[in-house]
């Protein structure tokens, strides 16, 4: 659909996000929130501040949405970049596609705050909502009754924060979140991953050397090899009380085959998933909507695929009819 500058187009945008060992960290951070930053948010969306716990966060308001709806977003960044300014117009035309608020933390960033900072950072988020709409913490009853559709969403390196999140909740607080989005998700950044090895590995977005240097910043390898940095480690029997999965990939990208691996692992343990993989598309696509008519039709994809679960409560997790023709 989009034409091969287009495409040159939408790469260069995001070889923002691309680090190197002769990268200043500061300037890198500076780079990703001048090119992703925008004044004016799109769709009428406001926004405001908020904080939960000790974590500042972005509350995105479009101009109408559900209250029985919410969503957390996880920003990517490669673990040590990335910020609620960059994200926000992207969350806003997420948040208006589904109809719903969504909040996104300014979780803390590596290498100065390595795991499991951030993850605990999110924690903290969830259990500011959770006591906001609970007046009993433990009592799961009142908690079922009054709480929102809660979606929990993130993109690559923000993929794994949000599933470590999820795999060191509780099974019982895991049904506070009734769906989980993931786009382009870092499933597997442990040191027996091969790609992070490669010399030459990566794809038209990342190098293997940038993924590895950011992810060693982030997590040591005995951490890294543990499913709360890399989730497709996880056995089946660690997926309880997971809600839907939803996970949208660009054929291009390095990690699309750890996808397939997790879509599997979900599946085994009994966790309703969809992988929908978009053809010709790169890491993270979705991000450059002023470059690619897909990164639209992305969006308004997960809109539909979310609005329609929620209208039918217990449905299975399908693609909509409109994207099958």
């Amino acid at each position: 659909m989009s034409s091969s500058k287009e495409r040159q187009n939408a790469i260069k945008r995001l070889k923002s996000f691309l680090f190197s060992s002769k990268t200043d960290l500061k300037s890198f951070r500076e780079k990703i929130d001048e090119e992703f930053y925008e004044v004016h948010l799109p769709n009428g969306v406001e926004v405001e501040e908020k904080t939960y716990g000790s974590v500042p966060c972005d509350v995105l308001k479009p101009e109408m949405y559900s209250k029985k709806r919410l969503m957390i977003y996880i920003h990517g960044g490669v673990f040590i970049a990335g910020s609620r300014a960059a994200y926000r117009s992207f969350v806003s035309s997420l948040a208006n596609a589904c109809s719903c608020v969504a909040i996104v933390p300014e979780f803390r960033l590596a290498p100065s705050h390595p795991f499991p900072f951030s993850v605990n950072d999110v924690q903290d988020v969830f259990t500011g909502i959770y006591n906001e709409y609970s007046s009993e913490l433990y009592d799961l009853d009142e908690f079922e009754t009054n709480l929102p559709e809660i979606i929990l969403a993130a993109d690559s390196s923000g993929a794994s924060i949000a599933l470590g999140f999820m795999l060191n909740l509780k099974p019982n607080f895991r049904k506070a979140i009734s769906r989980i989005v993931l786009l382009s998700p870092w499933l597997d950044v442990s040191e027996d991953n091969p790609k992070l090895s490669q010399k030459k590995g990566g794809d038209e977005v990342f190098t293997s050397e940038s993924v590895r240097l950011c992810v060693e910043s982030y997590a040591t390898v005995e951490k890294r090899n543990t499913p709360l940095v890399s989730a497709a480690l996880a056995r089946p029997e660690e997926f309880q009380n997971f809600p839907p999965v939803y996970i949208q990939a660009g054929e291009k990208e390095m990690f699309l085959e750890e996808c397939v691996e997790f879509d599997r692992l979900l599946t085994k343990a009994g966790i309703n998933c969809m992988l929908d993989v978009w053809p010709k598309m790169m890491s993270l696509f979705q991000l450059t909507d002023d470059c690619l008519a897909e990164s639209h039709l992305a969006v308004e994809k997960i809109g539909k695929i979310i609005v329609r679960h929620i209208i039918e409560e217990h449905a299975p997790l399908e693609e909509p009819e409109e994207s099958k023709k």
